[in-house]
């Protein structure tokens, strides 16, 4: 089974349809890979990280990123069990702030963040990101 890393072409579309000036909410739920998996070429390519690790990195790397646009992790929390659906799909769940969708926006498409996003696609075996609006 292959799994989703990035978003296709119709739901990036789907998101940008959406109002692009209201505070949303980014439900991020990962599962990471055994080890990243870096294309040959890049700095990080056969040095043995584990998908949690090189993630760990592009969560470190894109700091400055995510204040520039002013988003905010809201929530994090660790696993103990799952109570409905299947055990072990996820490793990690979290949910970002941020002031407007054109935000996140202009996050993913920063050449600055495009830099670090490397880690993330070597780290990520699987995701959703699913985006909320205000109640």
């Amino acid at each position: 089974m292959s799994g989703y890393v990035d978003p296709s072409r119709d739901s990036f579309q789907a998101f940008k349809d959406l109002p692009r000036d209201t505070p949303i909410h980014m439900l991020n739920l990962l599962r990471f890979k055994a080890l990243a998996d870096y294309p040959e070429g890049h700095p990080d390519h056969g040095s043995g990280l584990t998908g949690a690790e090189a993630y760990r990195e592009y969560a470190r790397s894109i700091q400055p990123i995510l204040a520039r646009v002013g988003a905010a992790m809201v929530w994090q929390g660790r696993f103990e069990c799952v109570v409905t659906g299947p055990a072990g799909e996820w490793d990690d769940a979290f949910v970002m702030g941020y002031p407007s969708a054109a935000a996140f926006l202009a996050m993913v498409t920063d050449p600055e963040y495009q830099q670090h996003v490397a880690h993330r696609t070597a780290a990520v075996e699987d995701s959703r990101l699913i985006r909320f609006g205000e109640g």
